[in-house]
Parts: structure tokens; C-alpha cells; sequence
């Protein structure tokens, strides 16, 4: 599924890759050239979601290959007018829920940012934390300390400051981040810029933490504390606050 996602990364949201999935299909019923590859990986992608799975189409959920679906939409209308109808009103329900689920603004914002800054997959684990936030909140705190370590590691390789990625903690690479780009708080007198400052590298040491209590990257015992989506949500839009910050910083001094 994630070679998919990659294949697909010019599509911003769930919403796009359903109109993606619907046109596909299409294509597919009226004779016109398609990626025939992409439906299997598709409908697993929506029918493991618990968000959508019941809003995909029944047909697509008993039809688990293109061949079977081909006897279904062949048999069931003969031309392809009535096809298009048939699936273009068969996919509006799940439309319309994603349609009321789109990002807010500043979701779109930190987006674009890092998809003009994306190295080393930092936008591909923005966009698997977003989506992850609801039914894998456990793997959505996980990106979301990855995102941020990988937004620092990437500023840092490019200015060329050294450091041991095997072993540095988030917390220390911030703190080299936050250094070149002059945004640690001793380095400013002004009270509130200080507080400010010290408020972000306390998200970030907060995010390392959380990551290590309630993420998916290491083993738990009997009495795990297991997070709620909304400890995800926290944890995904500070993390995407921070890594917009530290981006939009790290481009303004490569300017100046």
C-alpha cells in the first residue's frame, strides 16, 4: 500500500484518491486505458479504514479483483452512459463524508509546506499521520516524532553541522536546529521571544516523551497506557506546527 501512496503522492487527500479510485474504474468499465494494478491496493486501503469501510460501495467490497468486477458492471448495464452513472452515484456517499472531512487550513498549510521542503519522506509521514489519527492513533504519535526528527536531521545535513544519527535523541536535535537557526532562547533577551522559544523545544522534548510512552516503536507490558485519538490529534498538529516553523525559519535564512 505504500508504494501505492507514493505512486499517488500528487493527490493531496482521501477525498482525491476516492475520485481517483472512481475515475479508474470508470476508465475501466468503458474500455479506456487504466492502471489496472491499483484497484486490489485501493480497496483494501479503504476497506481497512474504519472511517470508510462501510461507505465503500457493497460491490467493490464483494468484487475483490477487476475481473470479478467486470462480470458485475457487464452484466448490470450494457452501455457506457448507464455505467458512469452507476458508479459516479454508487461513490457519492463516501464523497460526501471525506468532502466534510477535508483539512482545515492549517493542515493545507503545513501540507504544502512540506511537500516544497520534502526530503527523506518528510511529507509522505505527514500525510500517513493525518490519516492514521483516528484508527491507528498509537502509529500517528509515532510519525509524528518522526516528522520532526527528520525535518531537523534534513536542515541539519544541509547546512552541514555533523552529529551521530544513530544515537542523538529528538531533544538534542533540536536543540542543534534550533542553534544555527537562532532560535534558542538564550539567544534572545526579549522576555516573551524567550518564553516562546522555550514553549517550542518543550513540544518538541513533550513529543519525544509521549512517543516513547504511547507509540508504536517499542514493546509494552500488561498495564499500557493506550491513546485516544485525540492524544493523536495533540501530538500530530504540534508536530506539524513545529516542523512548519523550523522549515519556514531554515527557508527564510537560506534567503537572507
Amino acid at each position: 500500500m505504500e508504494s501505492l501512496l507514493h505512486e499517488l503522492d500528487h493527490l493531496e487527500n482521501d477525498f482525491d484518491i476516492v475520485e481517483y479510485f472512481q475515475g479508474l474504474l470508470i476508465d475501466f468499465s468503458t474500455g479506456r486505458e487504466c492502471n489496472t494494478e491499483h484497484y486490489e491496493p485501493l480497496r483494501e486501503y479503504f476497506l481497512s479504514n474504519p472511517n470508510t469501510k462501510d461507505l465503500v460501495p457493497r460491490w467493490i467490497r464483494v468484487n475483490r479483483n477487476l475481473d470479478q468486477f467486470w462480470q458485475f458492471i457487464k452484466n448490470k448495464y450494457g452501455t457506457y452512459a448507464e455505467r458512469r452513472q452507476f458508479i459516479w452515484s454508487e461513490f457519492n456517499p463516501l464523497l460526501e463524508y471525506l468532502e466534510g472531512k477535508q483539512r482545515l487550513p492549517p493542515e493545507k498549510s503545513i501540507s504544502q509546506i512540506l511537500k516544497r521542503f520534502d526530503h527523506g519522506g518528510v511529507h509522505f509521514a505527514w500525510q500517513k499521520a493525518l490519516e492514521r489519527k483516528t484508527h491507528d492513533p498509537e502509529g500517528a504519535i509515532t510519525l509524528a516524532r518522526t516528522i520532526l526528527e527528520s525535518v531537523c536531521k534534513n536542515i541539519l545535513d544541509d547546512i552541514g553541522v555533523e552529529y551521530n544519527a544513530e544515537t542523538i535523541k529528538l531533544s538534542k536535535l533540536y536543540k542543534l536546529t534550533a542553534k544555527e537557526l537562532n532560535l534558542a532562547p538564550e539567544n534572545h533577551s526579549d522576555e516573551i521571544f524567550k518564553q516562546i522559544l522555550g514553549g517550542c523545544s518543550g513540544i518538541v522534548n513533550g513529543l519525544g516523551s509521549l512517543r516513547n510512552k504511547l507509540g508504536d516503536a517499542h514493546g509494552q507490558g500488561a498495564r499500557r497506557v493506550r491513546p485516544a485519538p485525540r492524544h493523536a490529534e495533540l501530538a500530530v498538529n504540534l508536530s506539524g506546527s513545529m516542523a512548519l516553523f523550523l522549515v519556514e525559519t531554515y527557508i527564510n535564512h537560506k534567503e537572507q
